[in-house]
């Protein structure tokens, strides 16, 4: 039986020791998996890390990976969930020349229709701010891209389950240790 691949966001509490980034990217490396993104963090606990990965993979080459990454020492616990079980958001940042912003009304179009923020705006460039999906940011670096963008980055995914996770009570208890 084939299964199929996903999008699935995998959730990795850790203690933030020097080398884990490493060895987290090796497992993926080892099995020729692709990092779509990858959101390092403090948890909701003190002291505690999480990272967020994203990947296209079958669940059951993510029970496999779970399983590596709690092998390491550093590892409290891990999980993965599929799009339909996390709410999750990206941000995208666009550097565009300044002038475009008071001689281009379609700027102020795709801003307000995009639901995009204004950081700041000096005589030289403004820098508009995106959350959403990545797919809502892509299609706003599309229309920019018309324009012109002086420089474009994008977070990684940060994402939360619907569904209550125990993982609370058990880090308290590893903190606790």
């Amino acid at each position: 039986m084939n299964e199929d691949i996903k999008t699935l966001t995998i959730s990795i509490y850790t203690e933030n020791n020097i080398g884990l980034l490493n060895r987290i990217s090796a497992i993926f490396q080892r099995r020729h998996i692709n990092i779509e993104s990858l959101t390092s963090s403090q948890s909701e606990i003190e002291g505690v890390n999480r990272f967020v990965i994203v990947v296209d993979i079958t669940e059951s080459q993510a029970k496999k990976i779970i399983g590596q990454f709690e092998k390491q020492i550093e590892v409290i616990r891990a999980y993965y969930h599929t799009e339909e079980e996390t709410i999750y958001q990206e941000s995208g940042m666009f550097k565009i020349k300044s002038e475009l912003l008071f001689e281009e009304p379609q700027i102020q179009n795709i801003i307000k229709e995009s639901n995009a923020r204004i950081v700041t705006v000096n005589k030289e460039f403004f820098v508009l701010e995106k959350s959403g999906r990545r797919q809502e940011i892509e299609l706003l670096r599309r229309e920019l891209n018309a324009f012109g963008i002086m420089q474009f980055v994008r977070s990684g995914r940060i994402a939360v389950t619907k569904e209550e996770m125990k993982i609370t009570e058990m880090l308290q208890a590893f903190n606790n240790q």
